[in-house]
């Protein structure tokens, strides 16, 4: 489940360029996947319940909260396809891919200790692949767009910030219930930037509504649903080498939907990309298990 989340995710930024090429704005693809997915994801909240006869025993602060942590997603969404408008789909998802370093980053000045070294060398790894899978080291670099790199980079800040304030956050919720506060609070930030007028203009029956229930349903209803039953399971280190999936089918589907061009160093920068994160997270798994023999022992 976390790997088919992964890959849920990895396809996103081609339905965007698609929506694109059809006429569609940043607030009609980003307003339609919150709206869509915030009504699929409060249906089977509601299913749920009408079949079990409980209701969610959380408090009122606790739900407000979420909705608050939720606003990151909508940042991450916003800024994400704002750099897919200007930047191919391939380099897209490699600037988003920058919350590893970002998390480590953060999580040291959290902390106010200097990261591990080995943490360190997976950092230098992912820069190395982006630099490679960016053709910075070719002889003709590509025309990027630096505004739409900014908003790349942007977008892996935003998602290091969900990703540190929610991992611990009402994790005794069902899975659906905690995605769709968190999704709330995404479609009022959203809205409140771009106001919802694909409800009214008639570009939902002109083509944005396929666009819509698609990408809500790959990148606000699988992935976090996927991922609240599956991260429990698998364990933090696993999961984390299994979303590394979203990587590779991007810049797969970048390449066979949209036909970008991807050389063969971009290739290799994805694998080192790839590599820096299963070694850092294989390290991790083999230091927990340590840490458990010897408690046991």
């Amino acid at each position: 489940m976390v790997f088919l989340g992964a890959c849920s995710f990895g396809i996103l930024s081609t339905f965007v360029k698609l929506a694109y090429a059809e006429g569609f704005t940043l607030g009609d693809v980003t307003g339609t996947q919150v709206f869509f997915g915030l009504l699929i994801l409060w249906g089977i909240v509601l299913l749920r319940q009408l079949m079990s006869g409980k209701s969610n025993s959380s408090t009122l602060k606790e739900k407000l909260q979420l909705v608050a942590m939720g606003t990151s997603t909508g940042l991450v969404s916003i800024f994400y396809y704002k750099c897919v408008q200007t930047v191919p789909a391939s380099i897209a998802i490699l600037l988003l891919m920058q919350f590893t370093w970002m998390s480590l980053a953060f999580d040291a000045i959290l902390k106010r200790r200097l990261p591990a070294l080995a943490q360190v060398g997976t950092v230098a790894l992912v820069l190395l692949g982006t630099c490679l899978a960016g053709r910075l080291f070719s002889d003709k670099l590509p025309a990027f767009d630096w505004p739409g790199i900014g908003f790349g980079l942007l977008a892996a800040l935003c998602y290091t910030f969900f990703l540190t304030i929610n991992g611990a956050a009402s994790n005794h919720m069902h899975p659906a219930t905690k995605s769709a506060l968190l999704l709330t609070g995404a479609c009022i930030l959203v809205f409140s930037v771009f106001p919802p007028v694909f409800l009214v203009n008639g570009a939902l029956w002109q083509g944005l509504l396929k666009w819509g229930m698609v990408l809500s349903v790959f990148g606000t209803v699988i992935p976090p649903l996927f991922y609240a039953y599956g991260i429990p399971r698998t364990g933090l280190g696993l999961s984390a080498i299994l979303s590394t999936a979203e990587l590779p089918v991007a810049v797969l589907m970048s390449r066979v939907v949209l036909h970008e061009e991807v050389w063969p160093v971009q290739w290799l920068g994805v694998a080192l990309i790839l590599a820096a994160i299963v070694l850092s997270n294989l390290i991790s798994v083999q230091k927990g298990r340590r840490k458990t023999v010897a408690a046991v022992s």
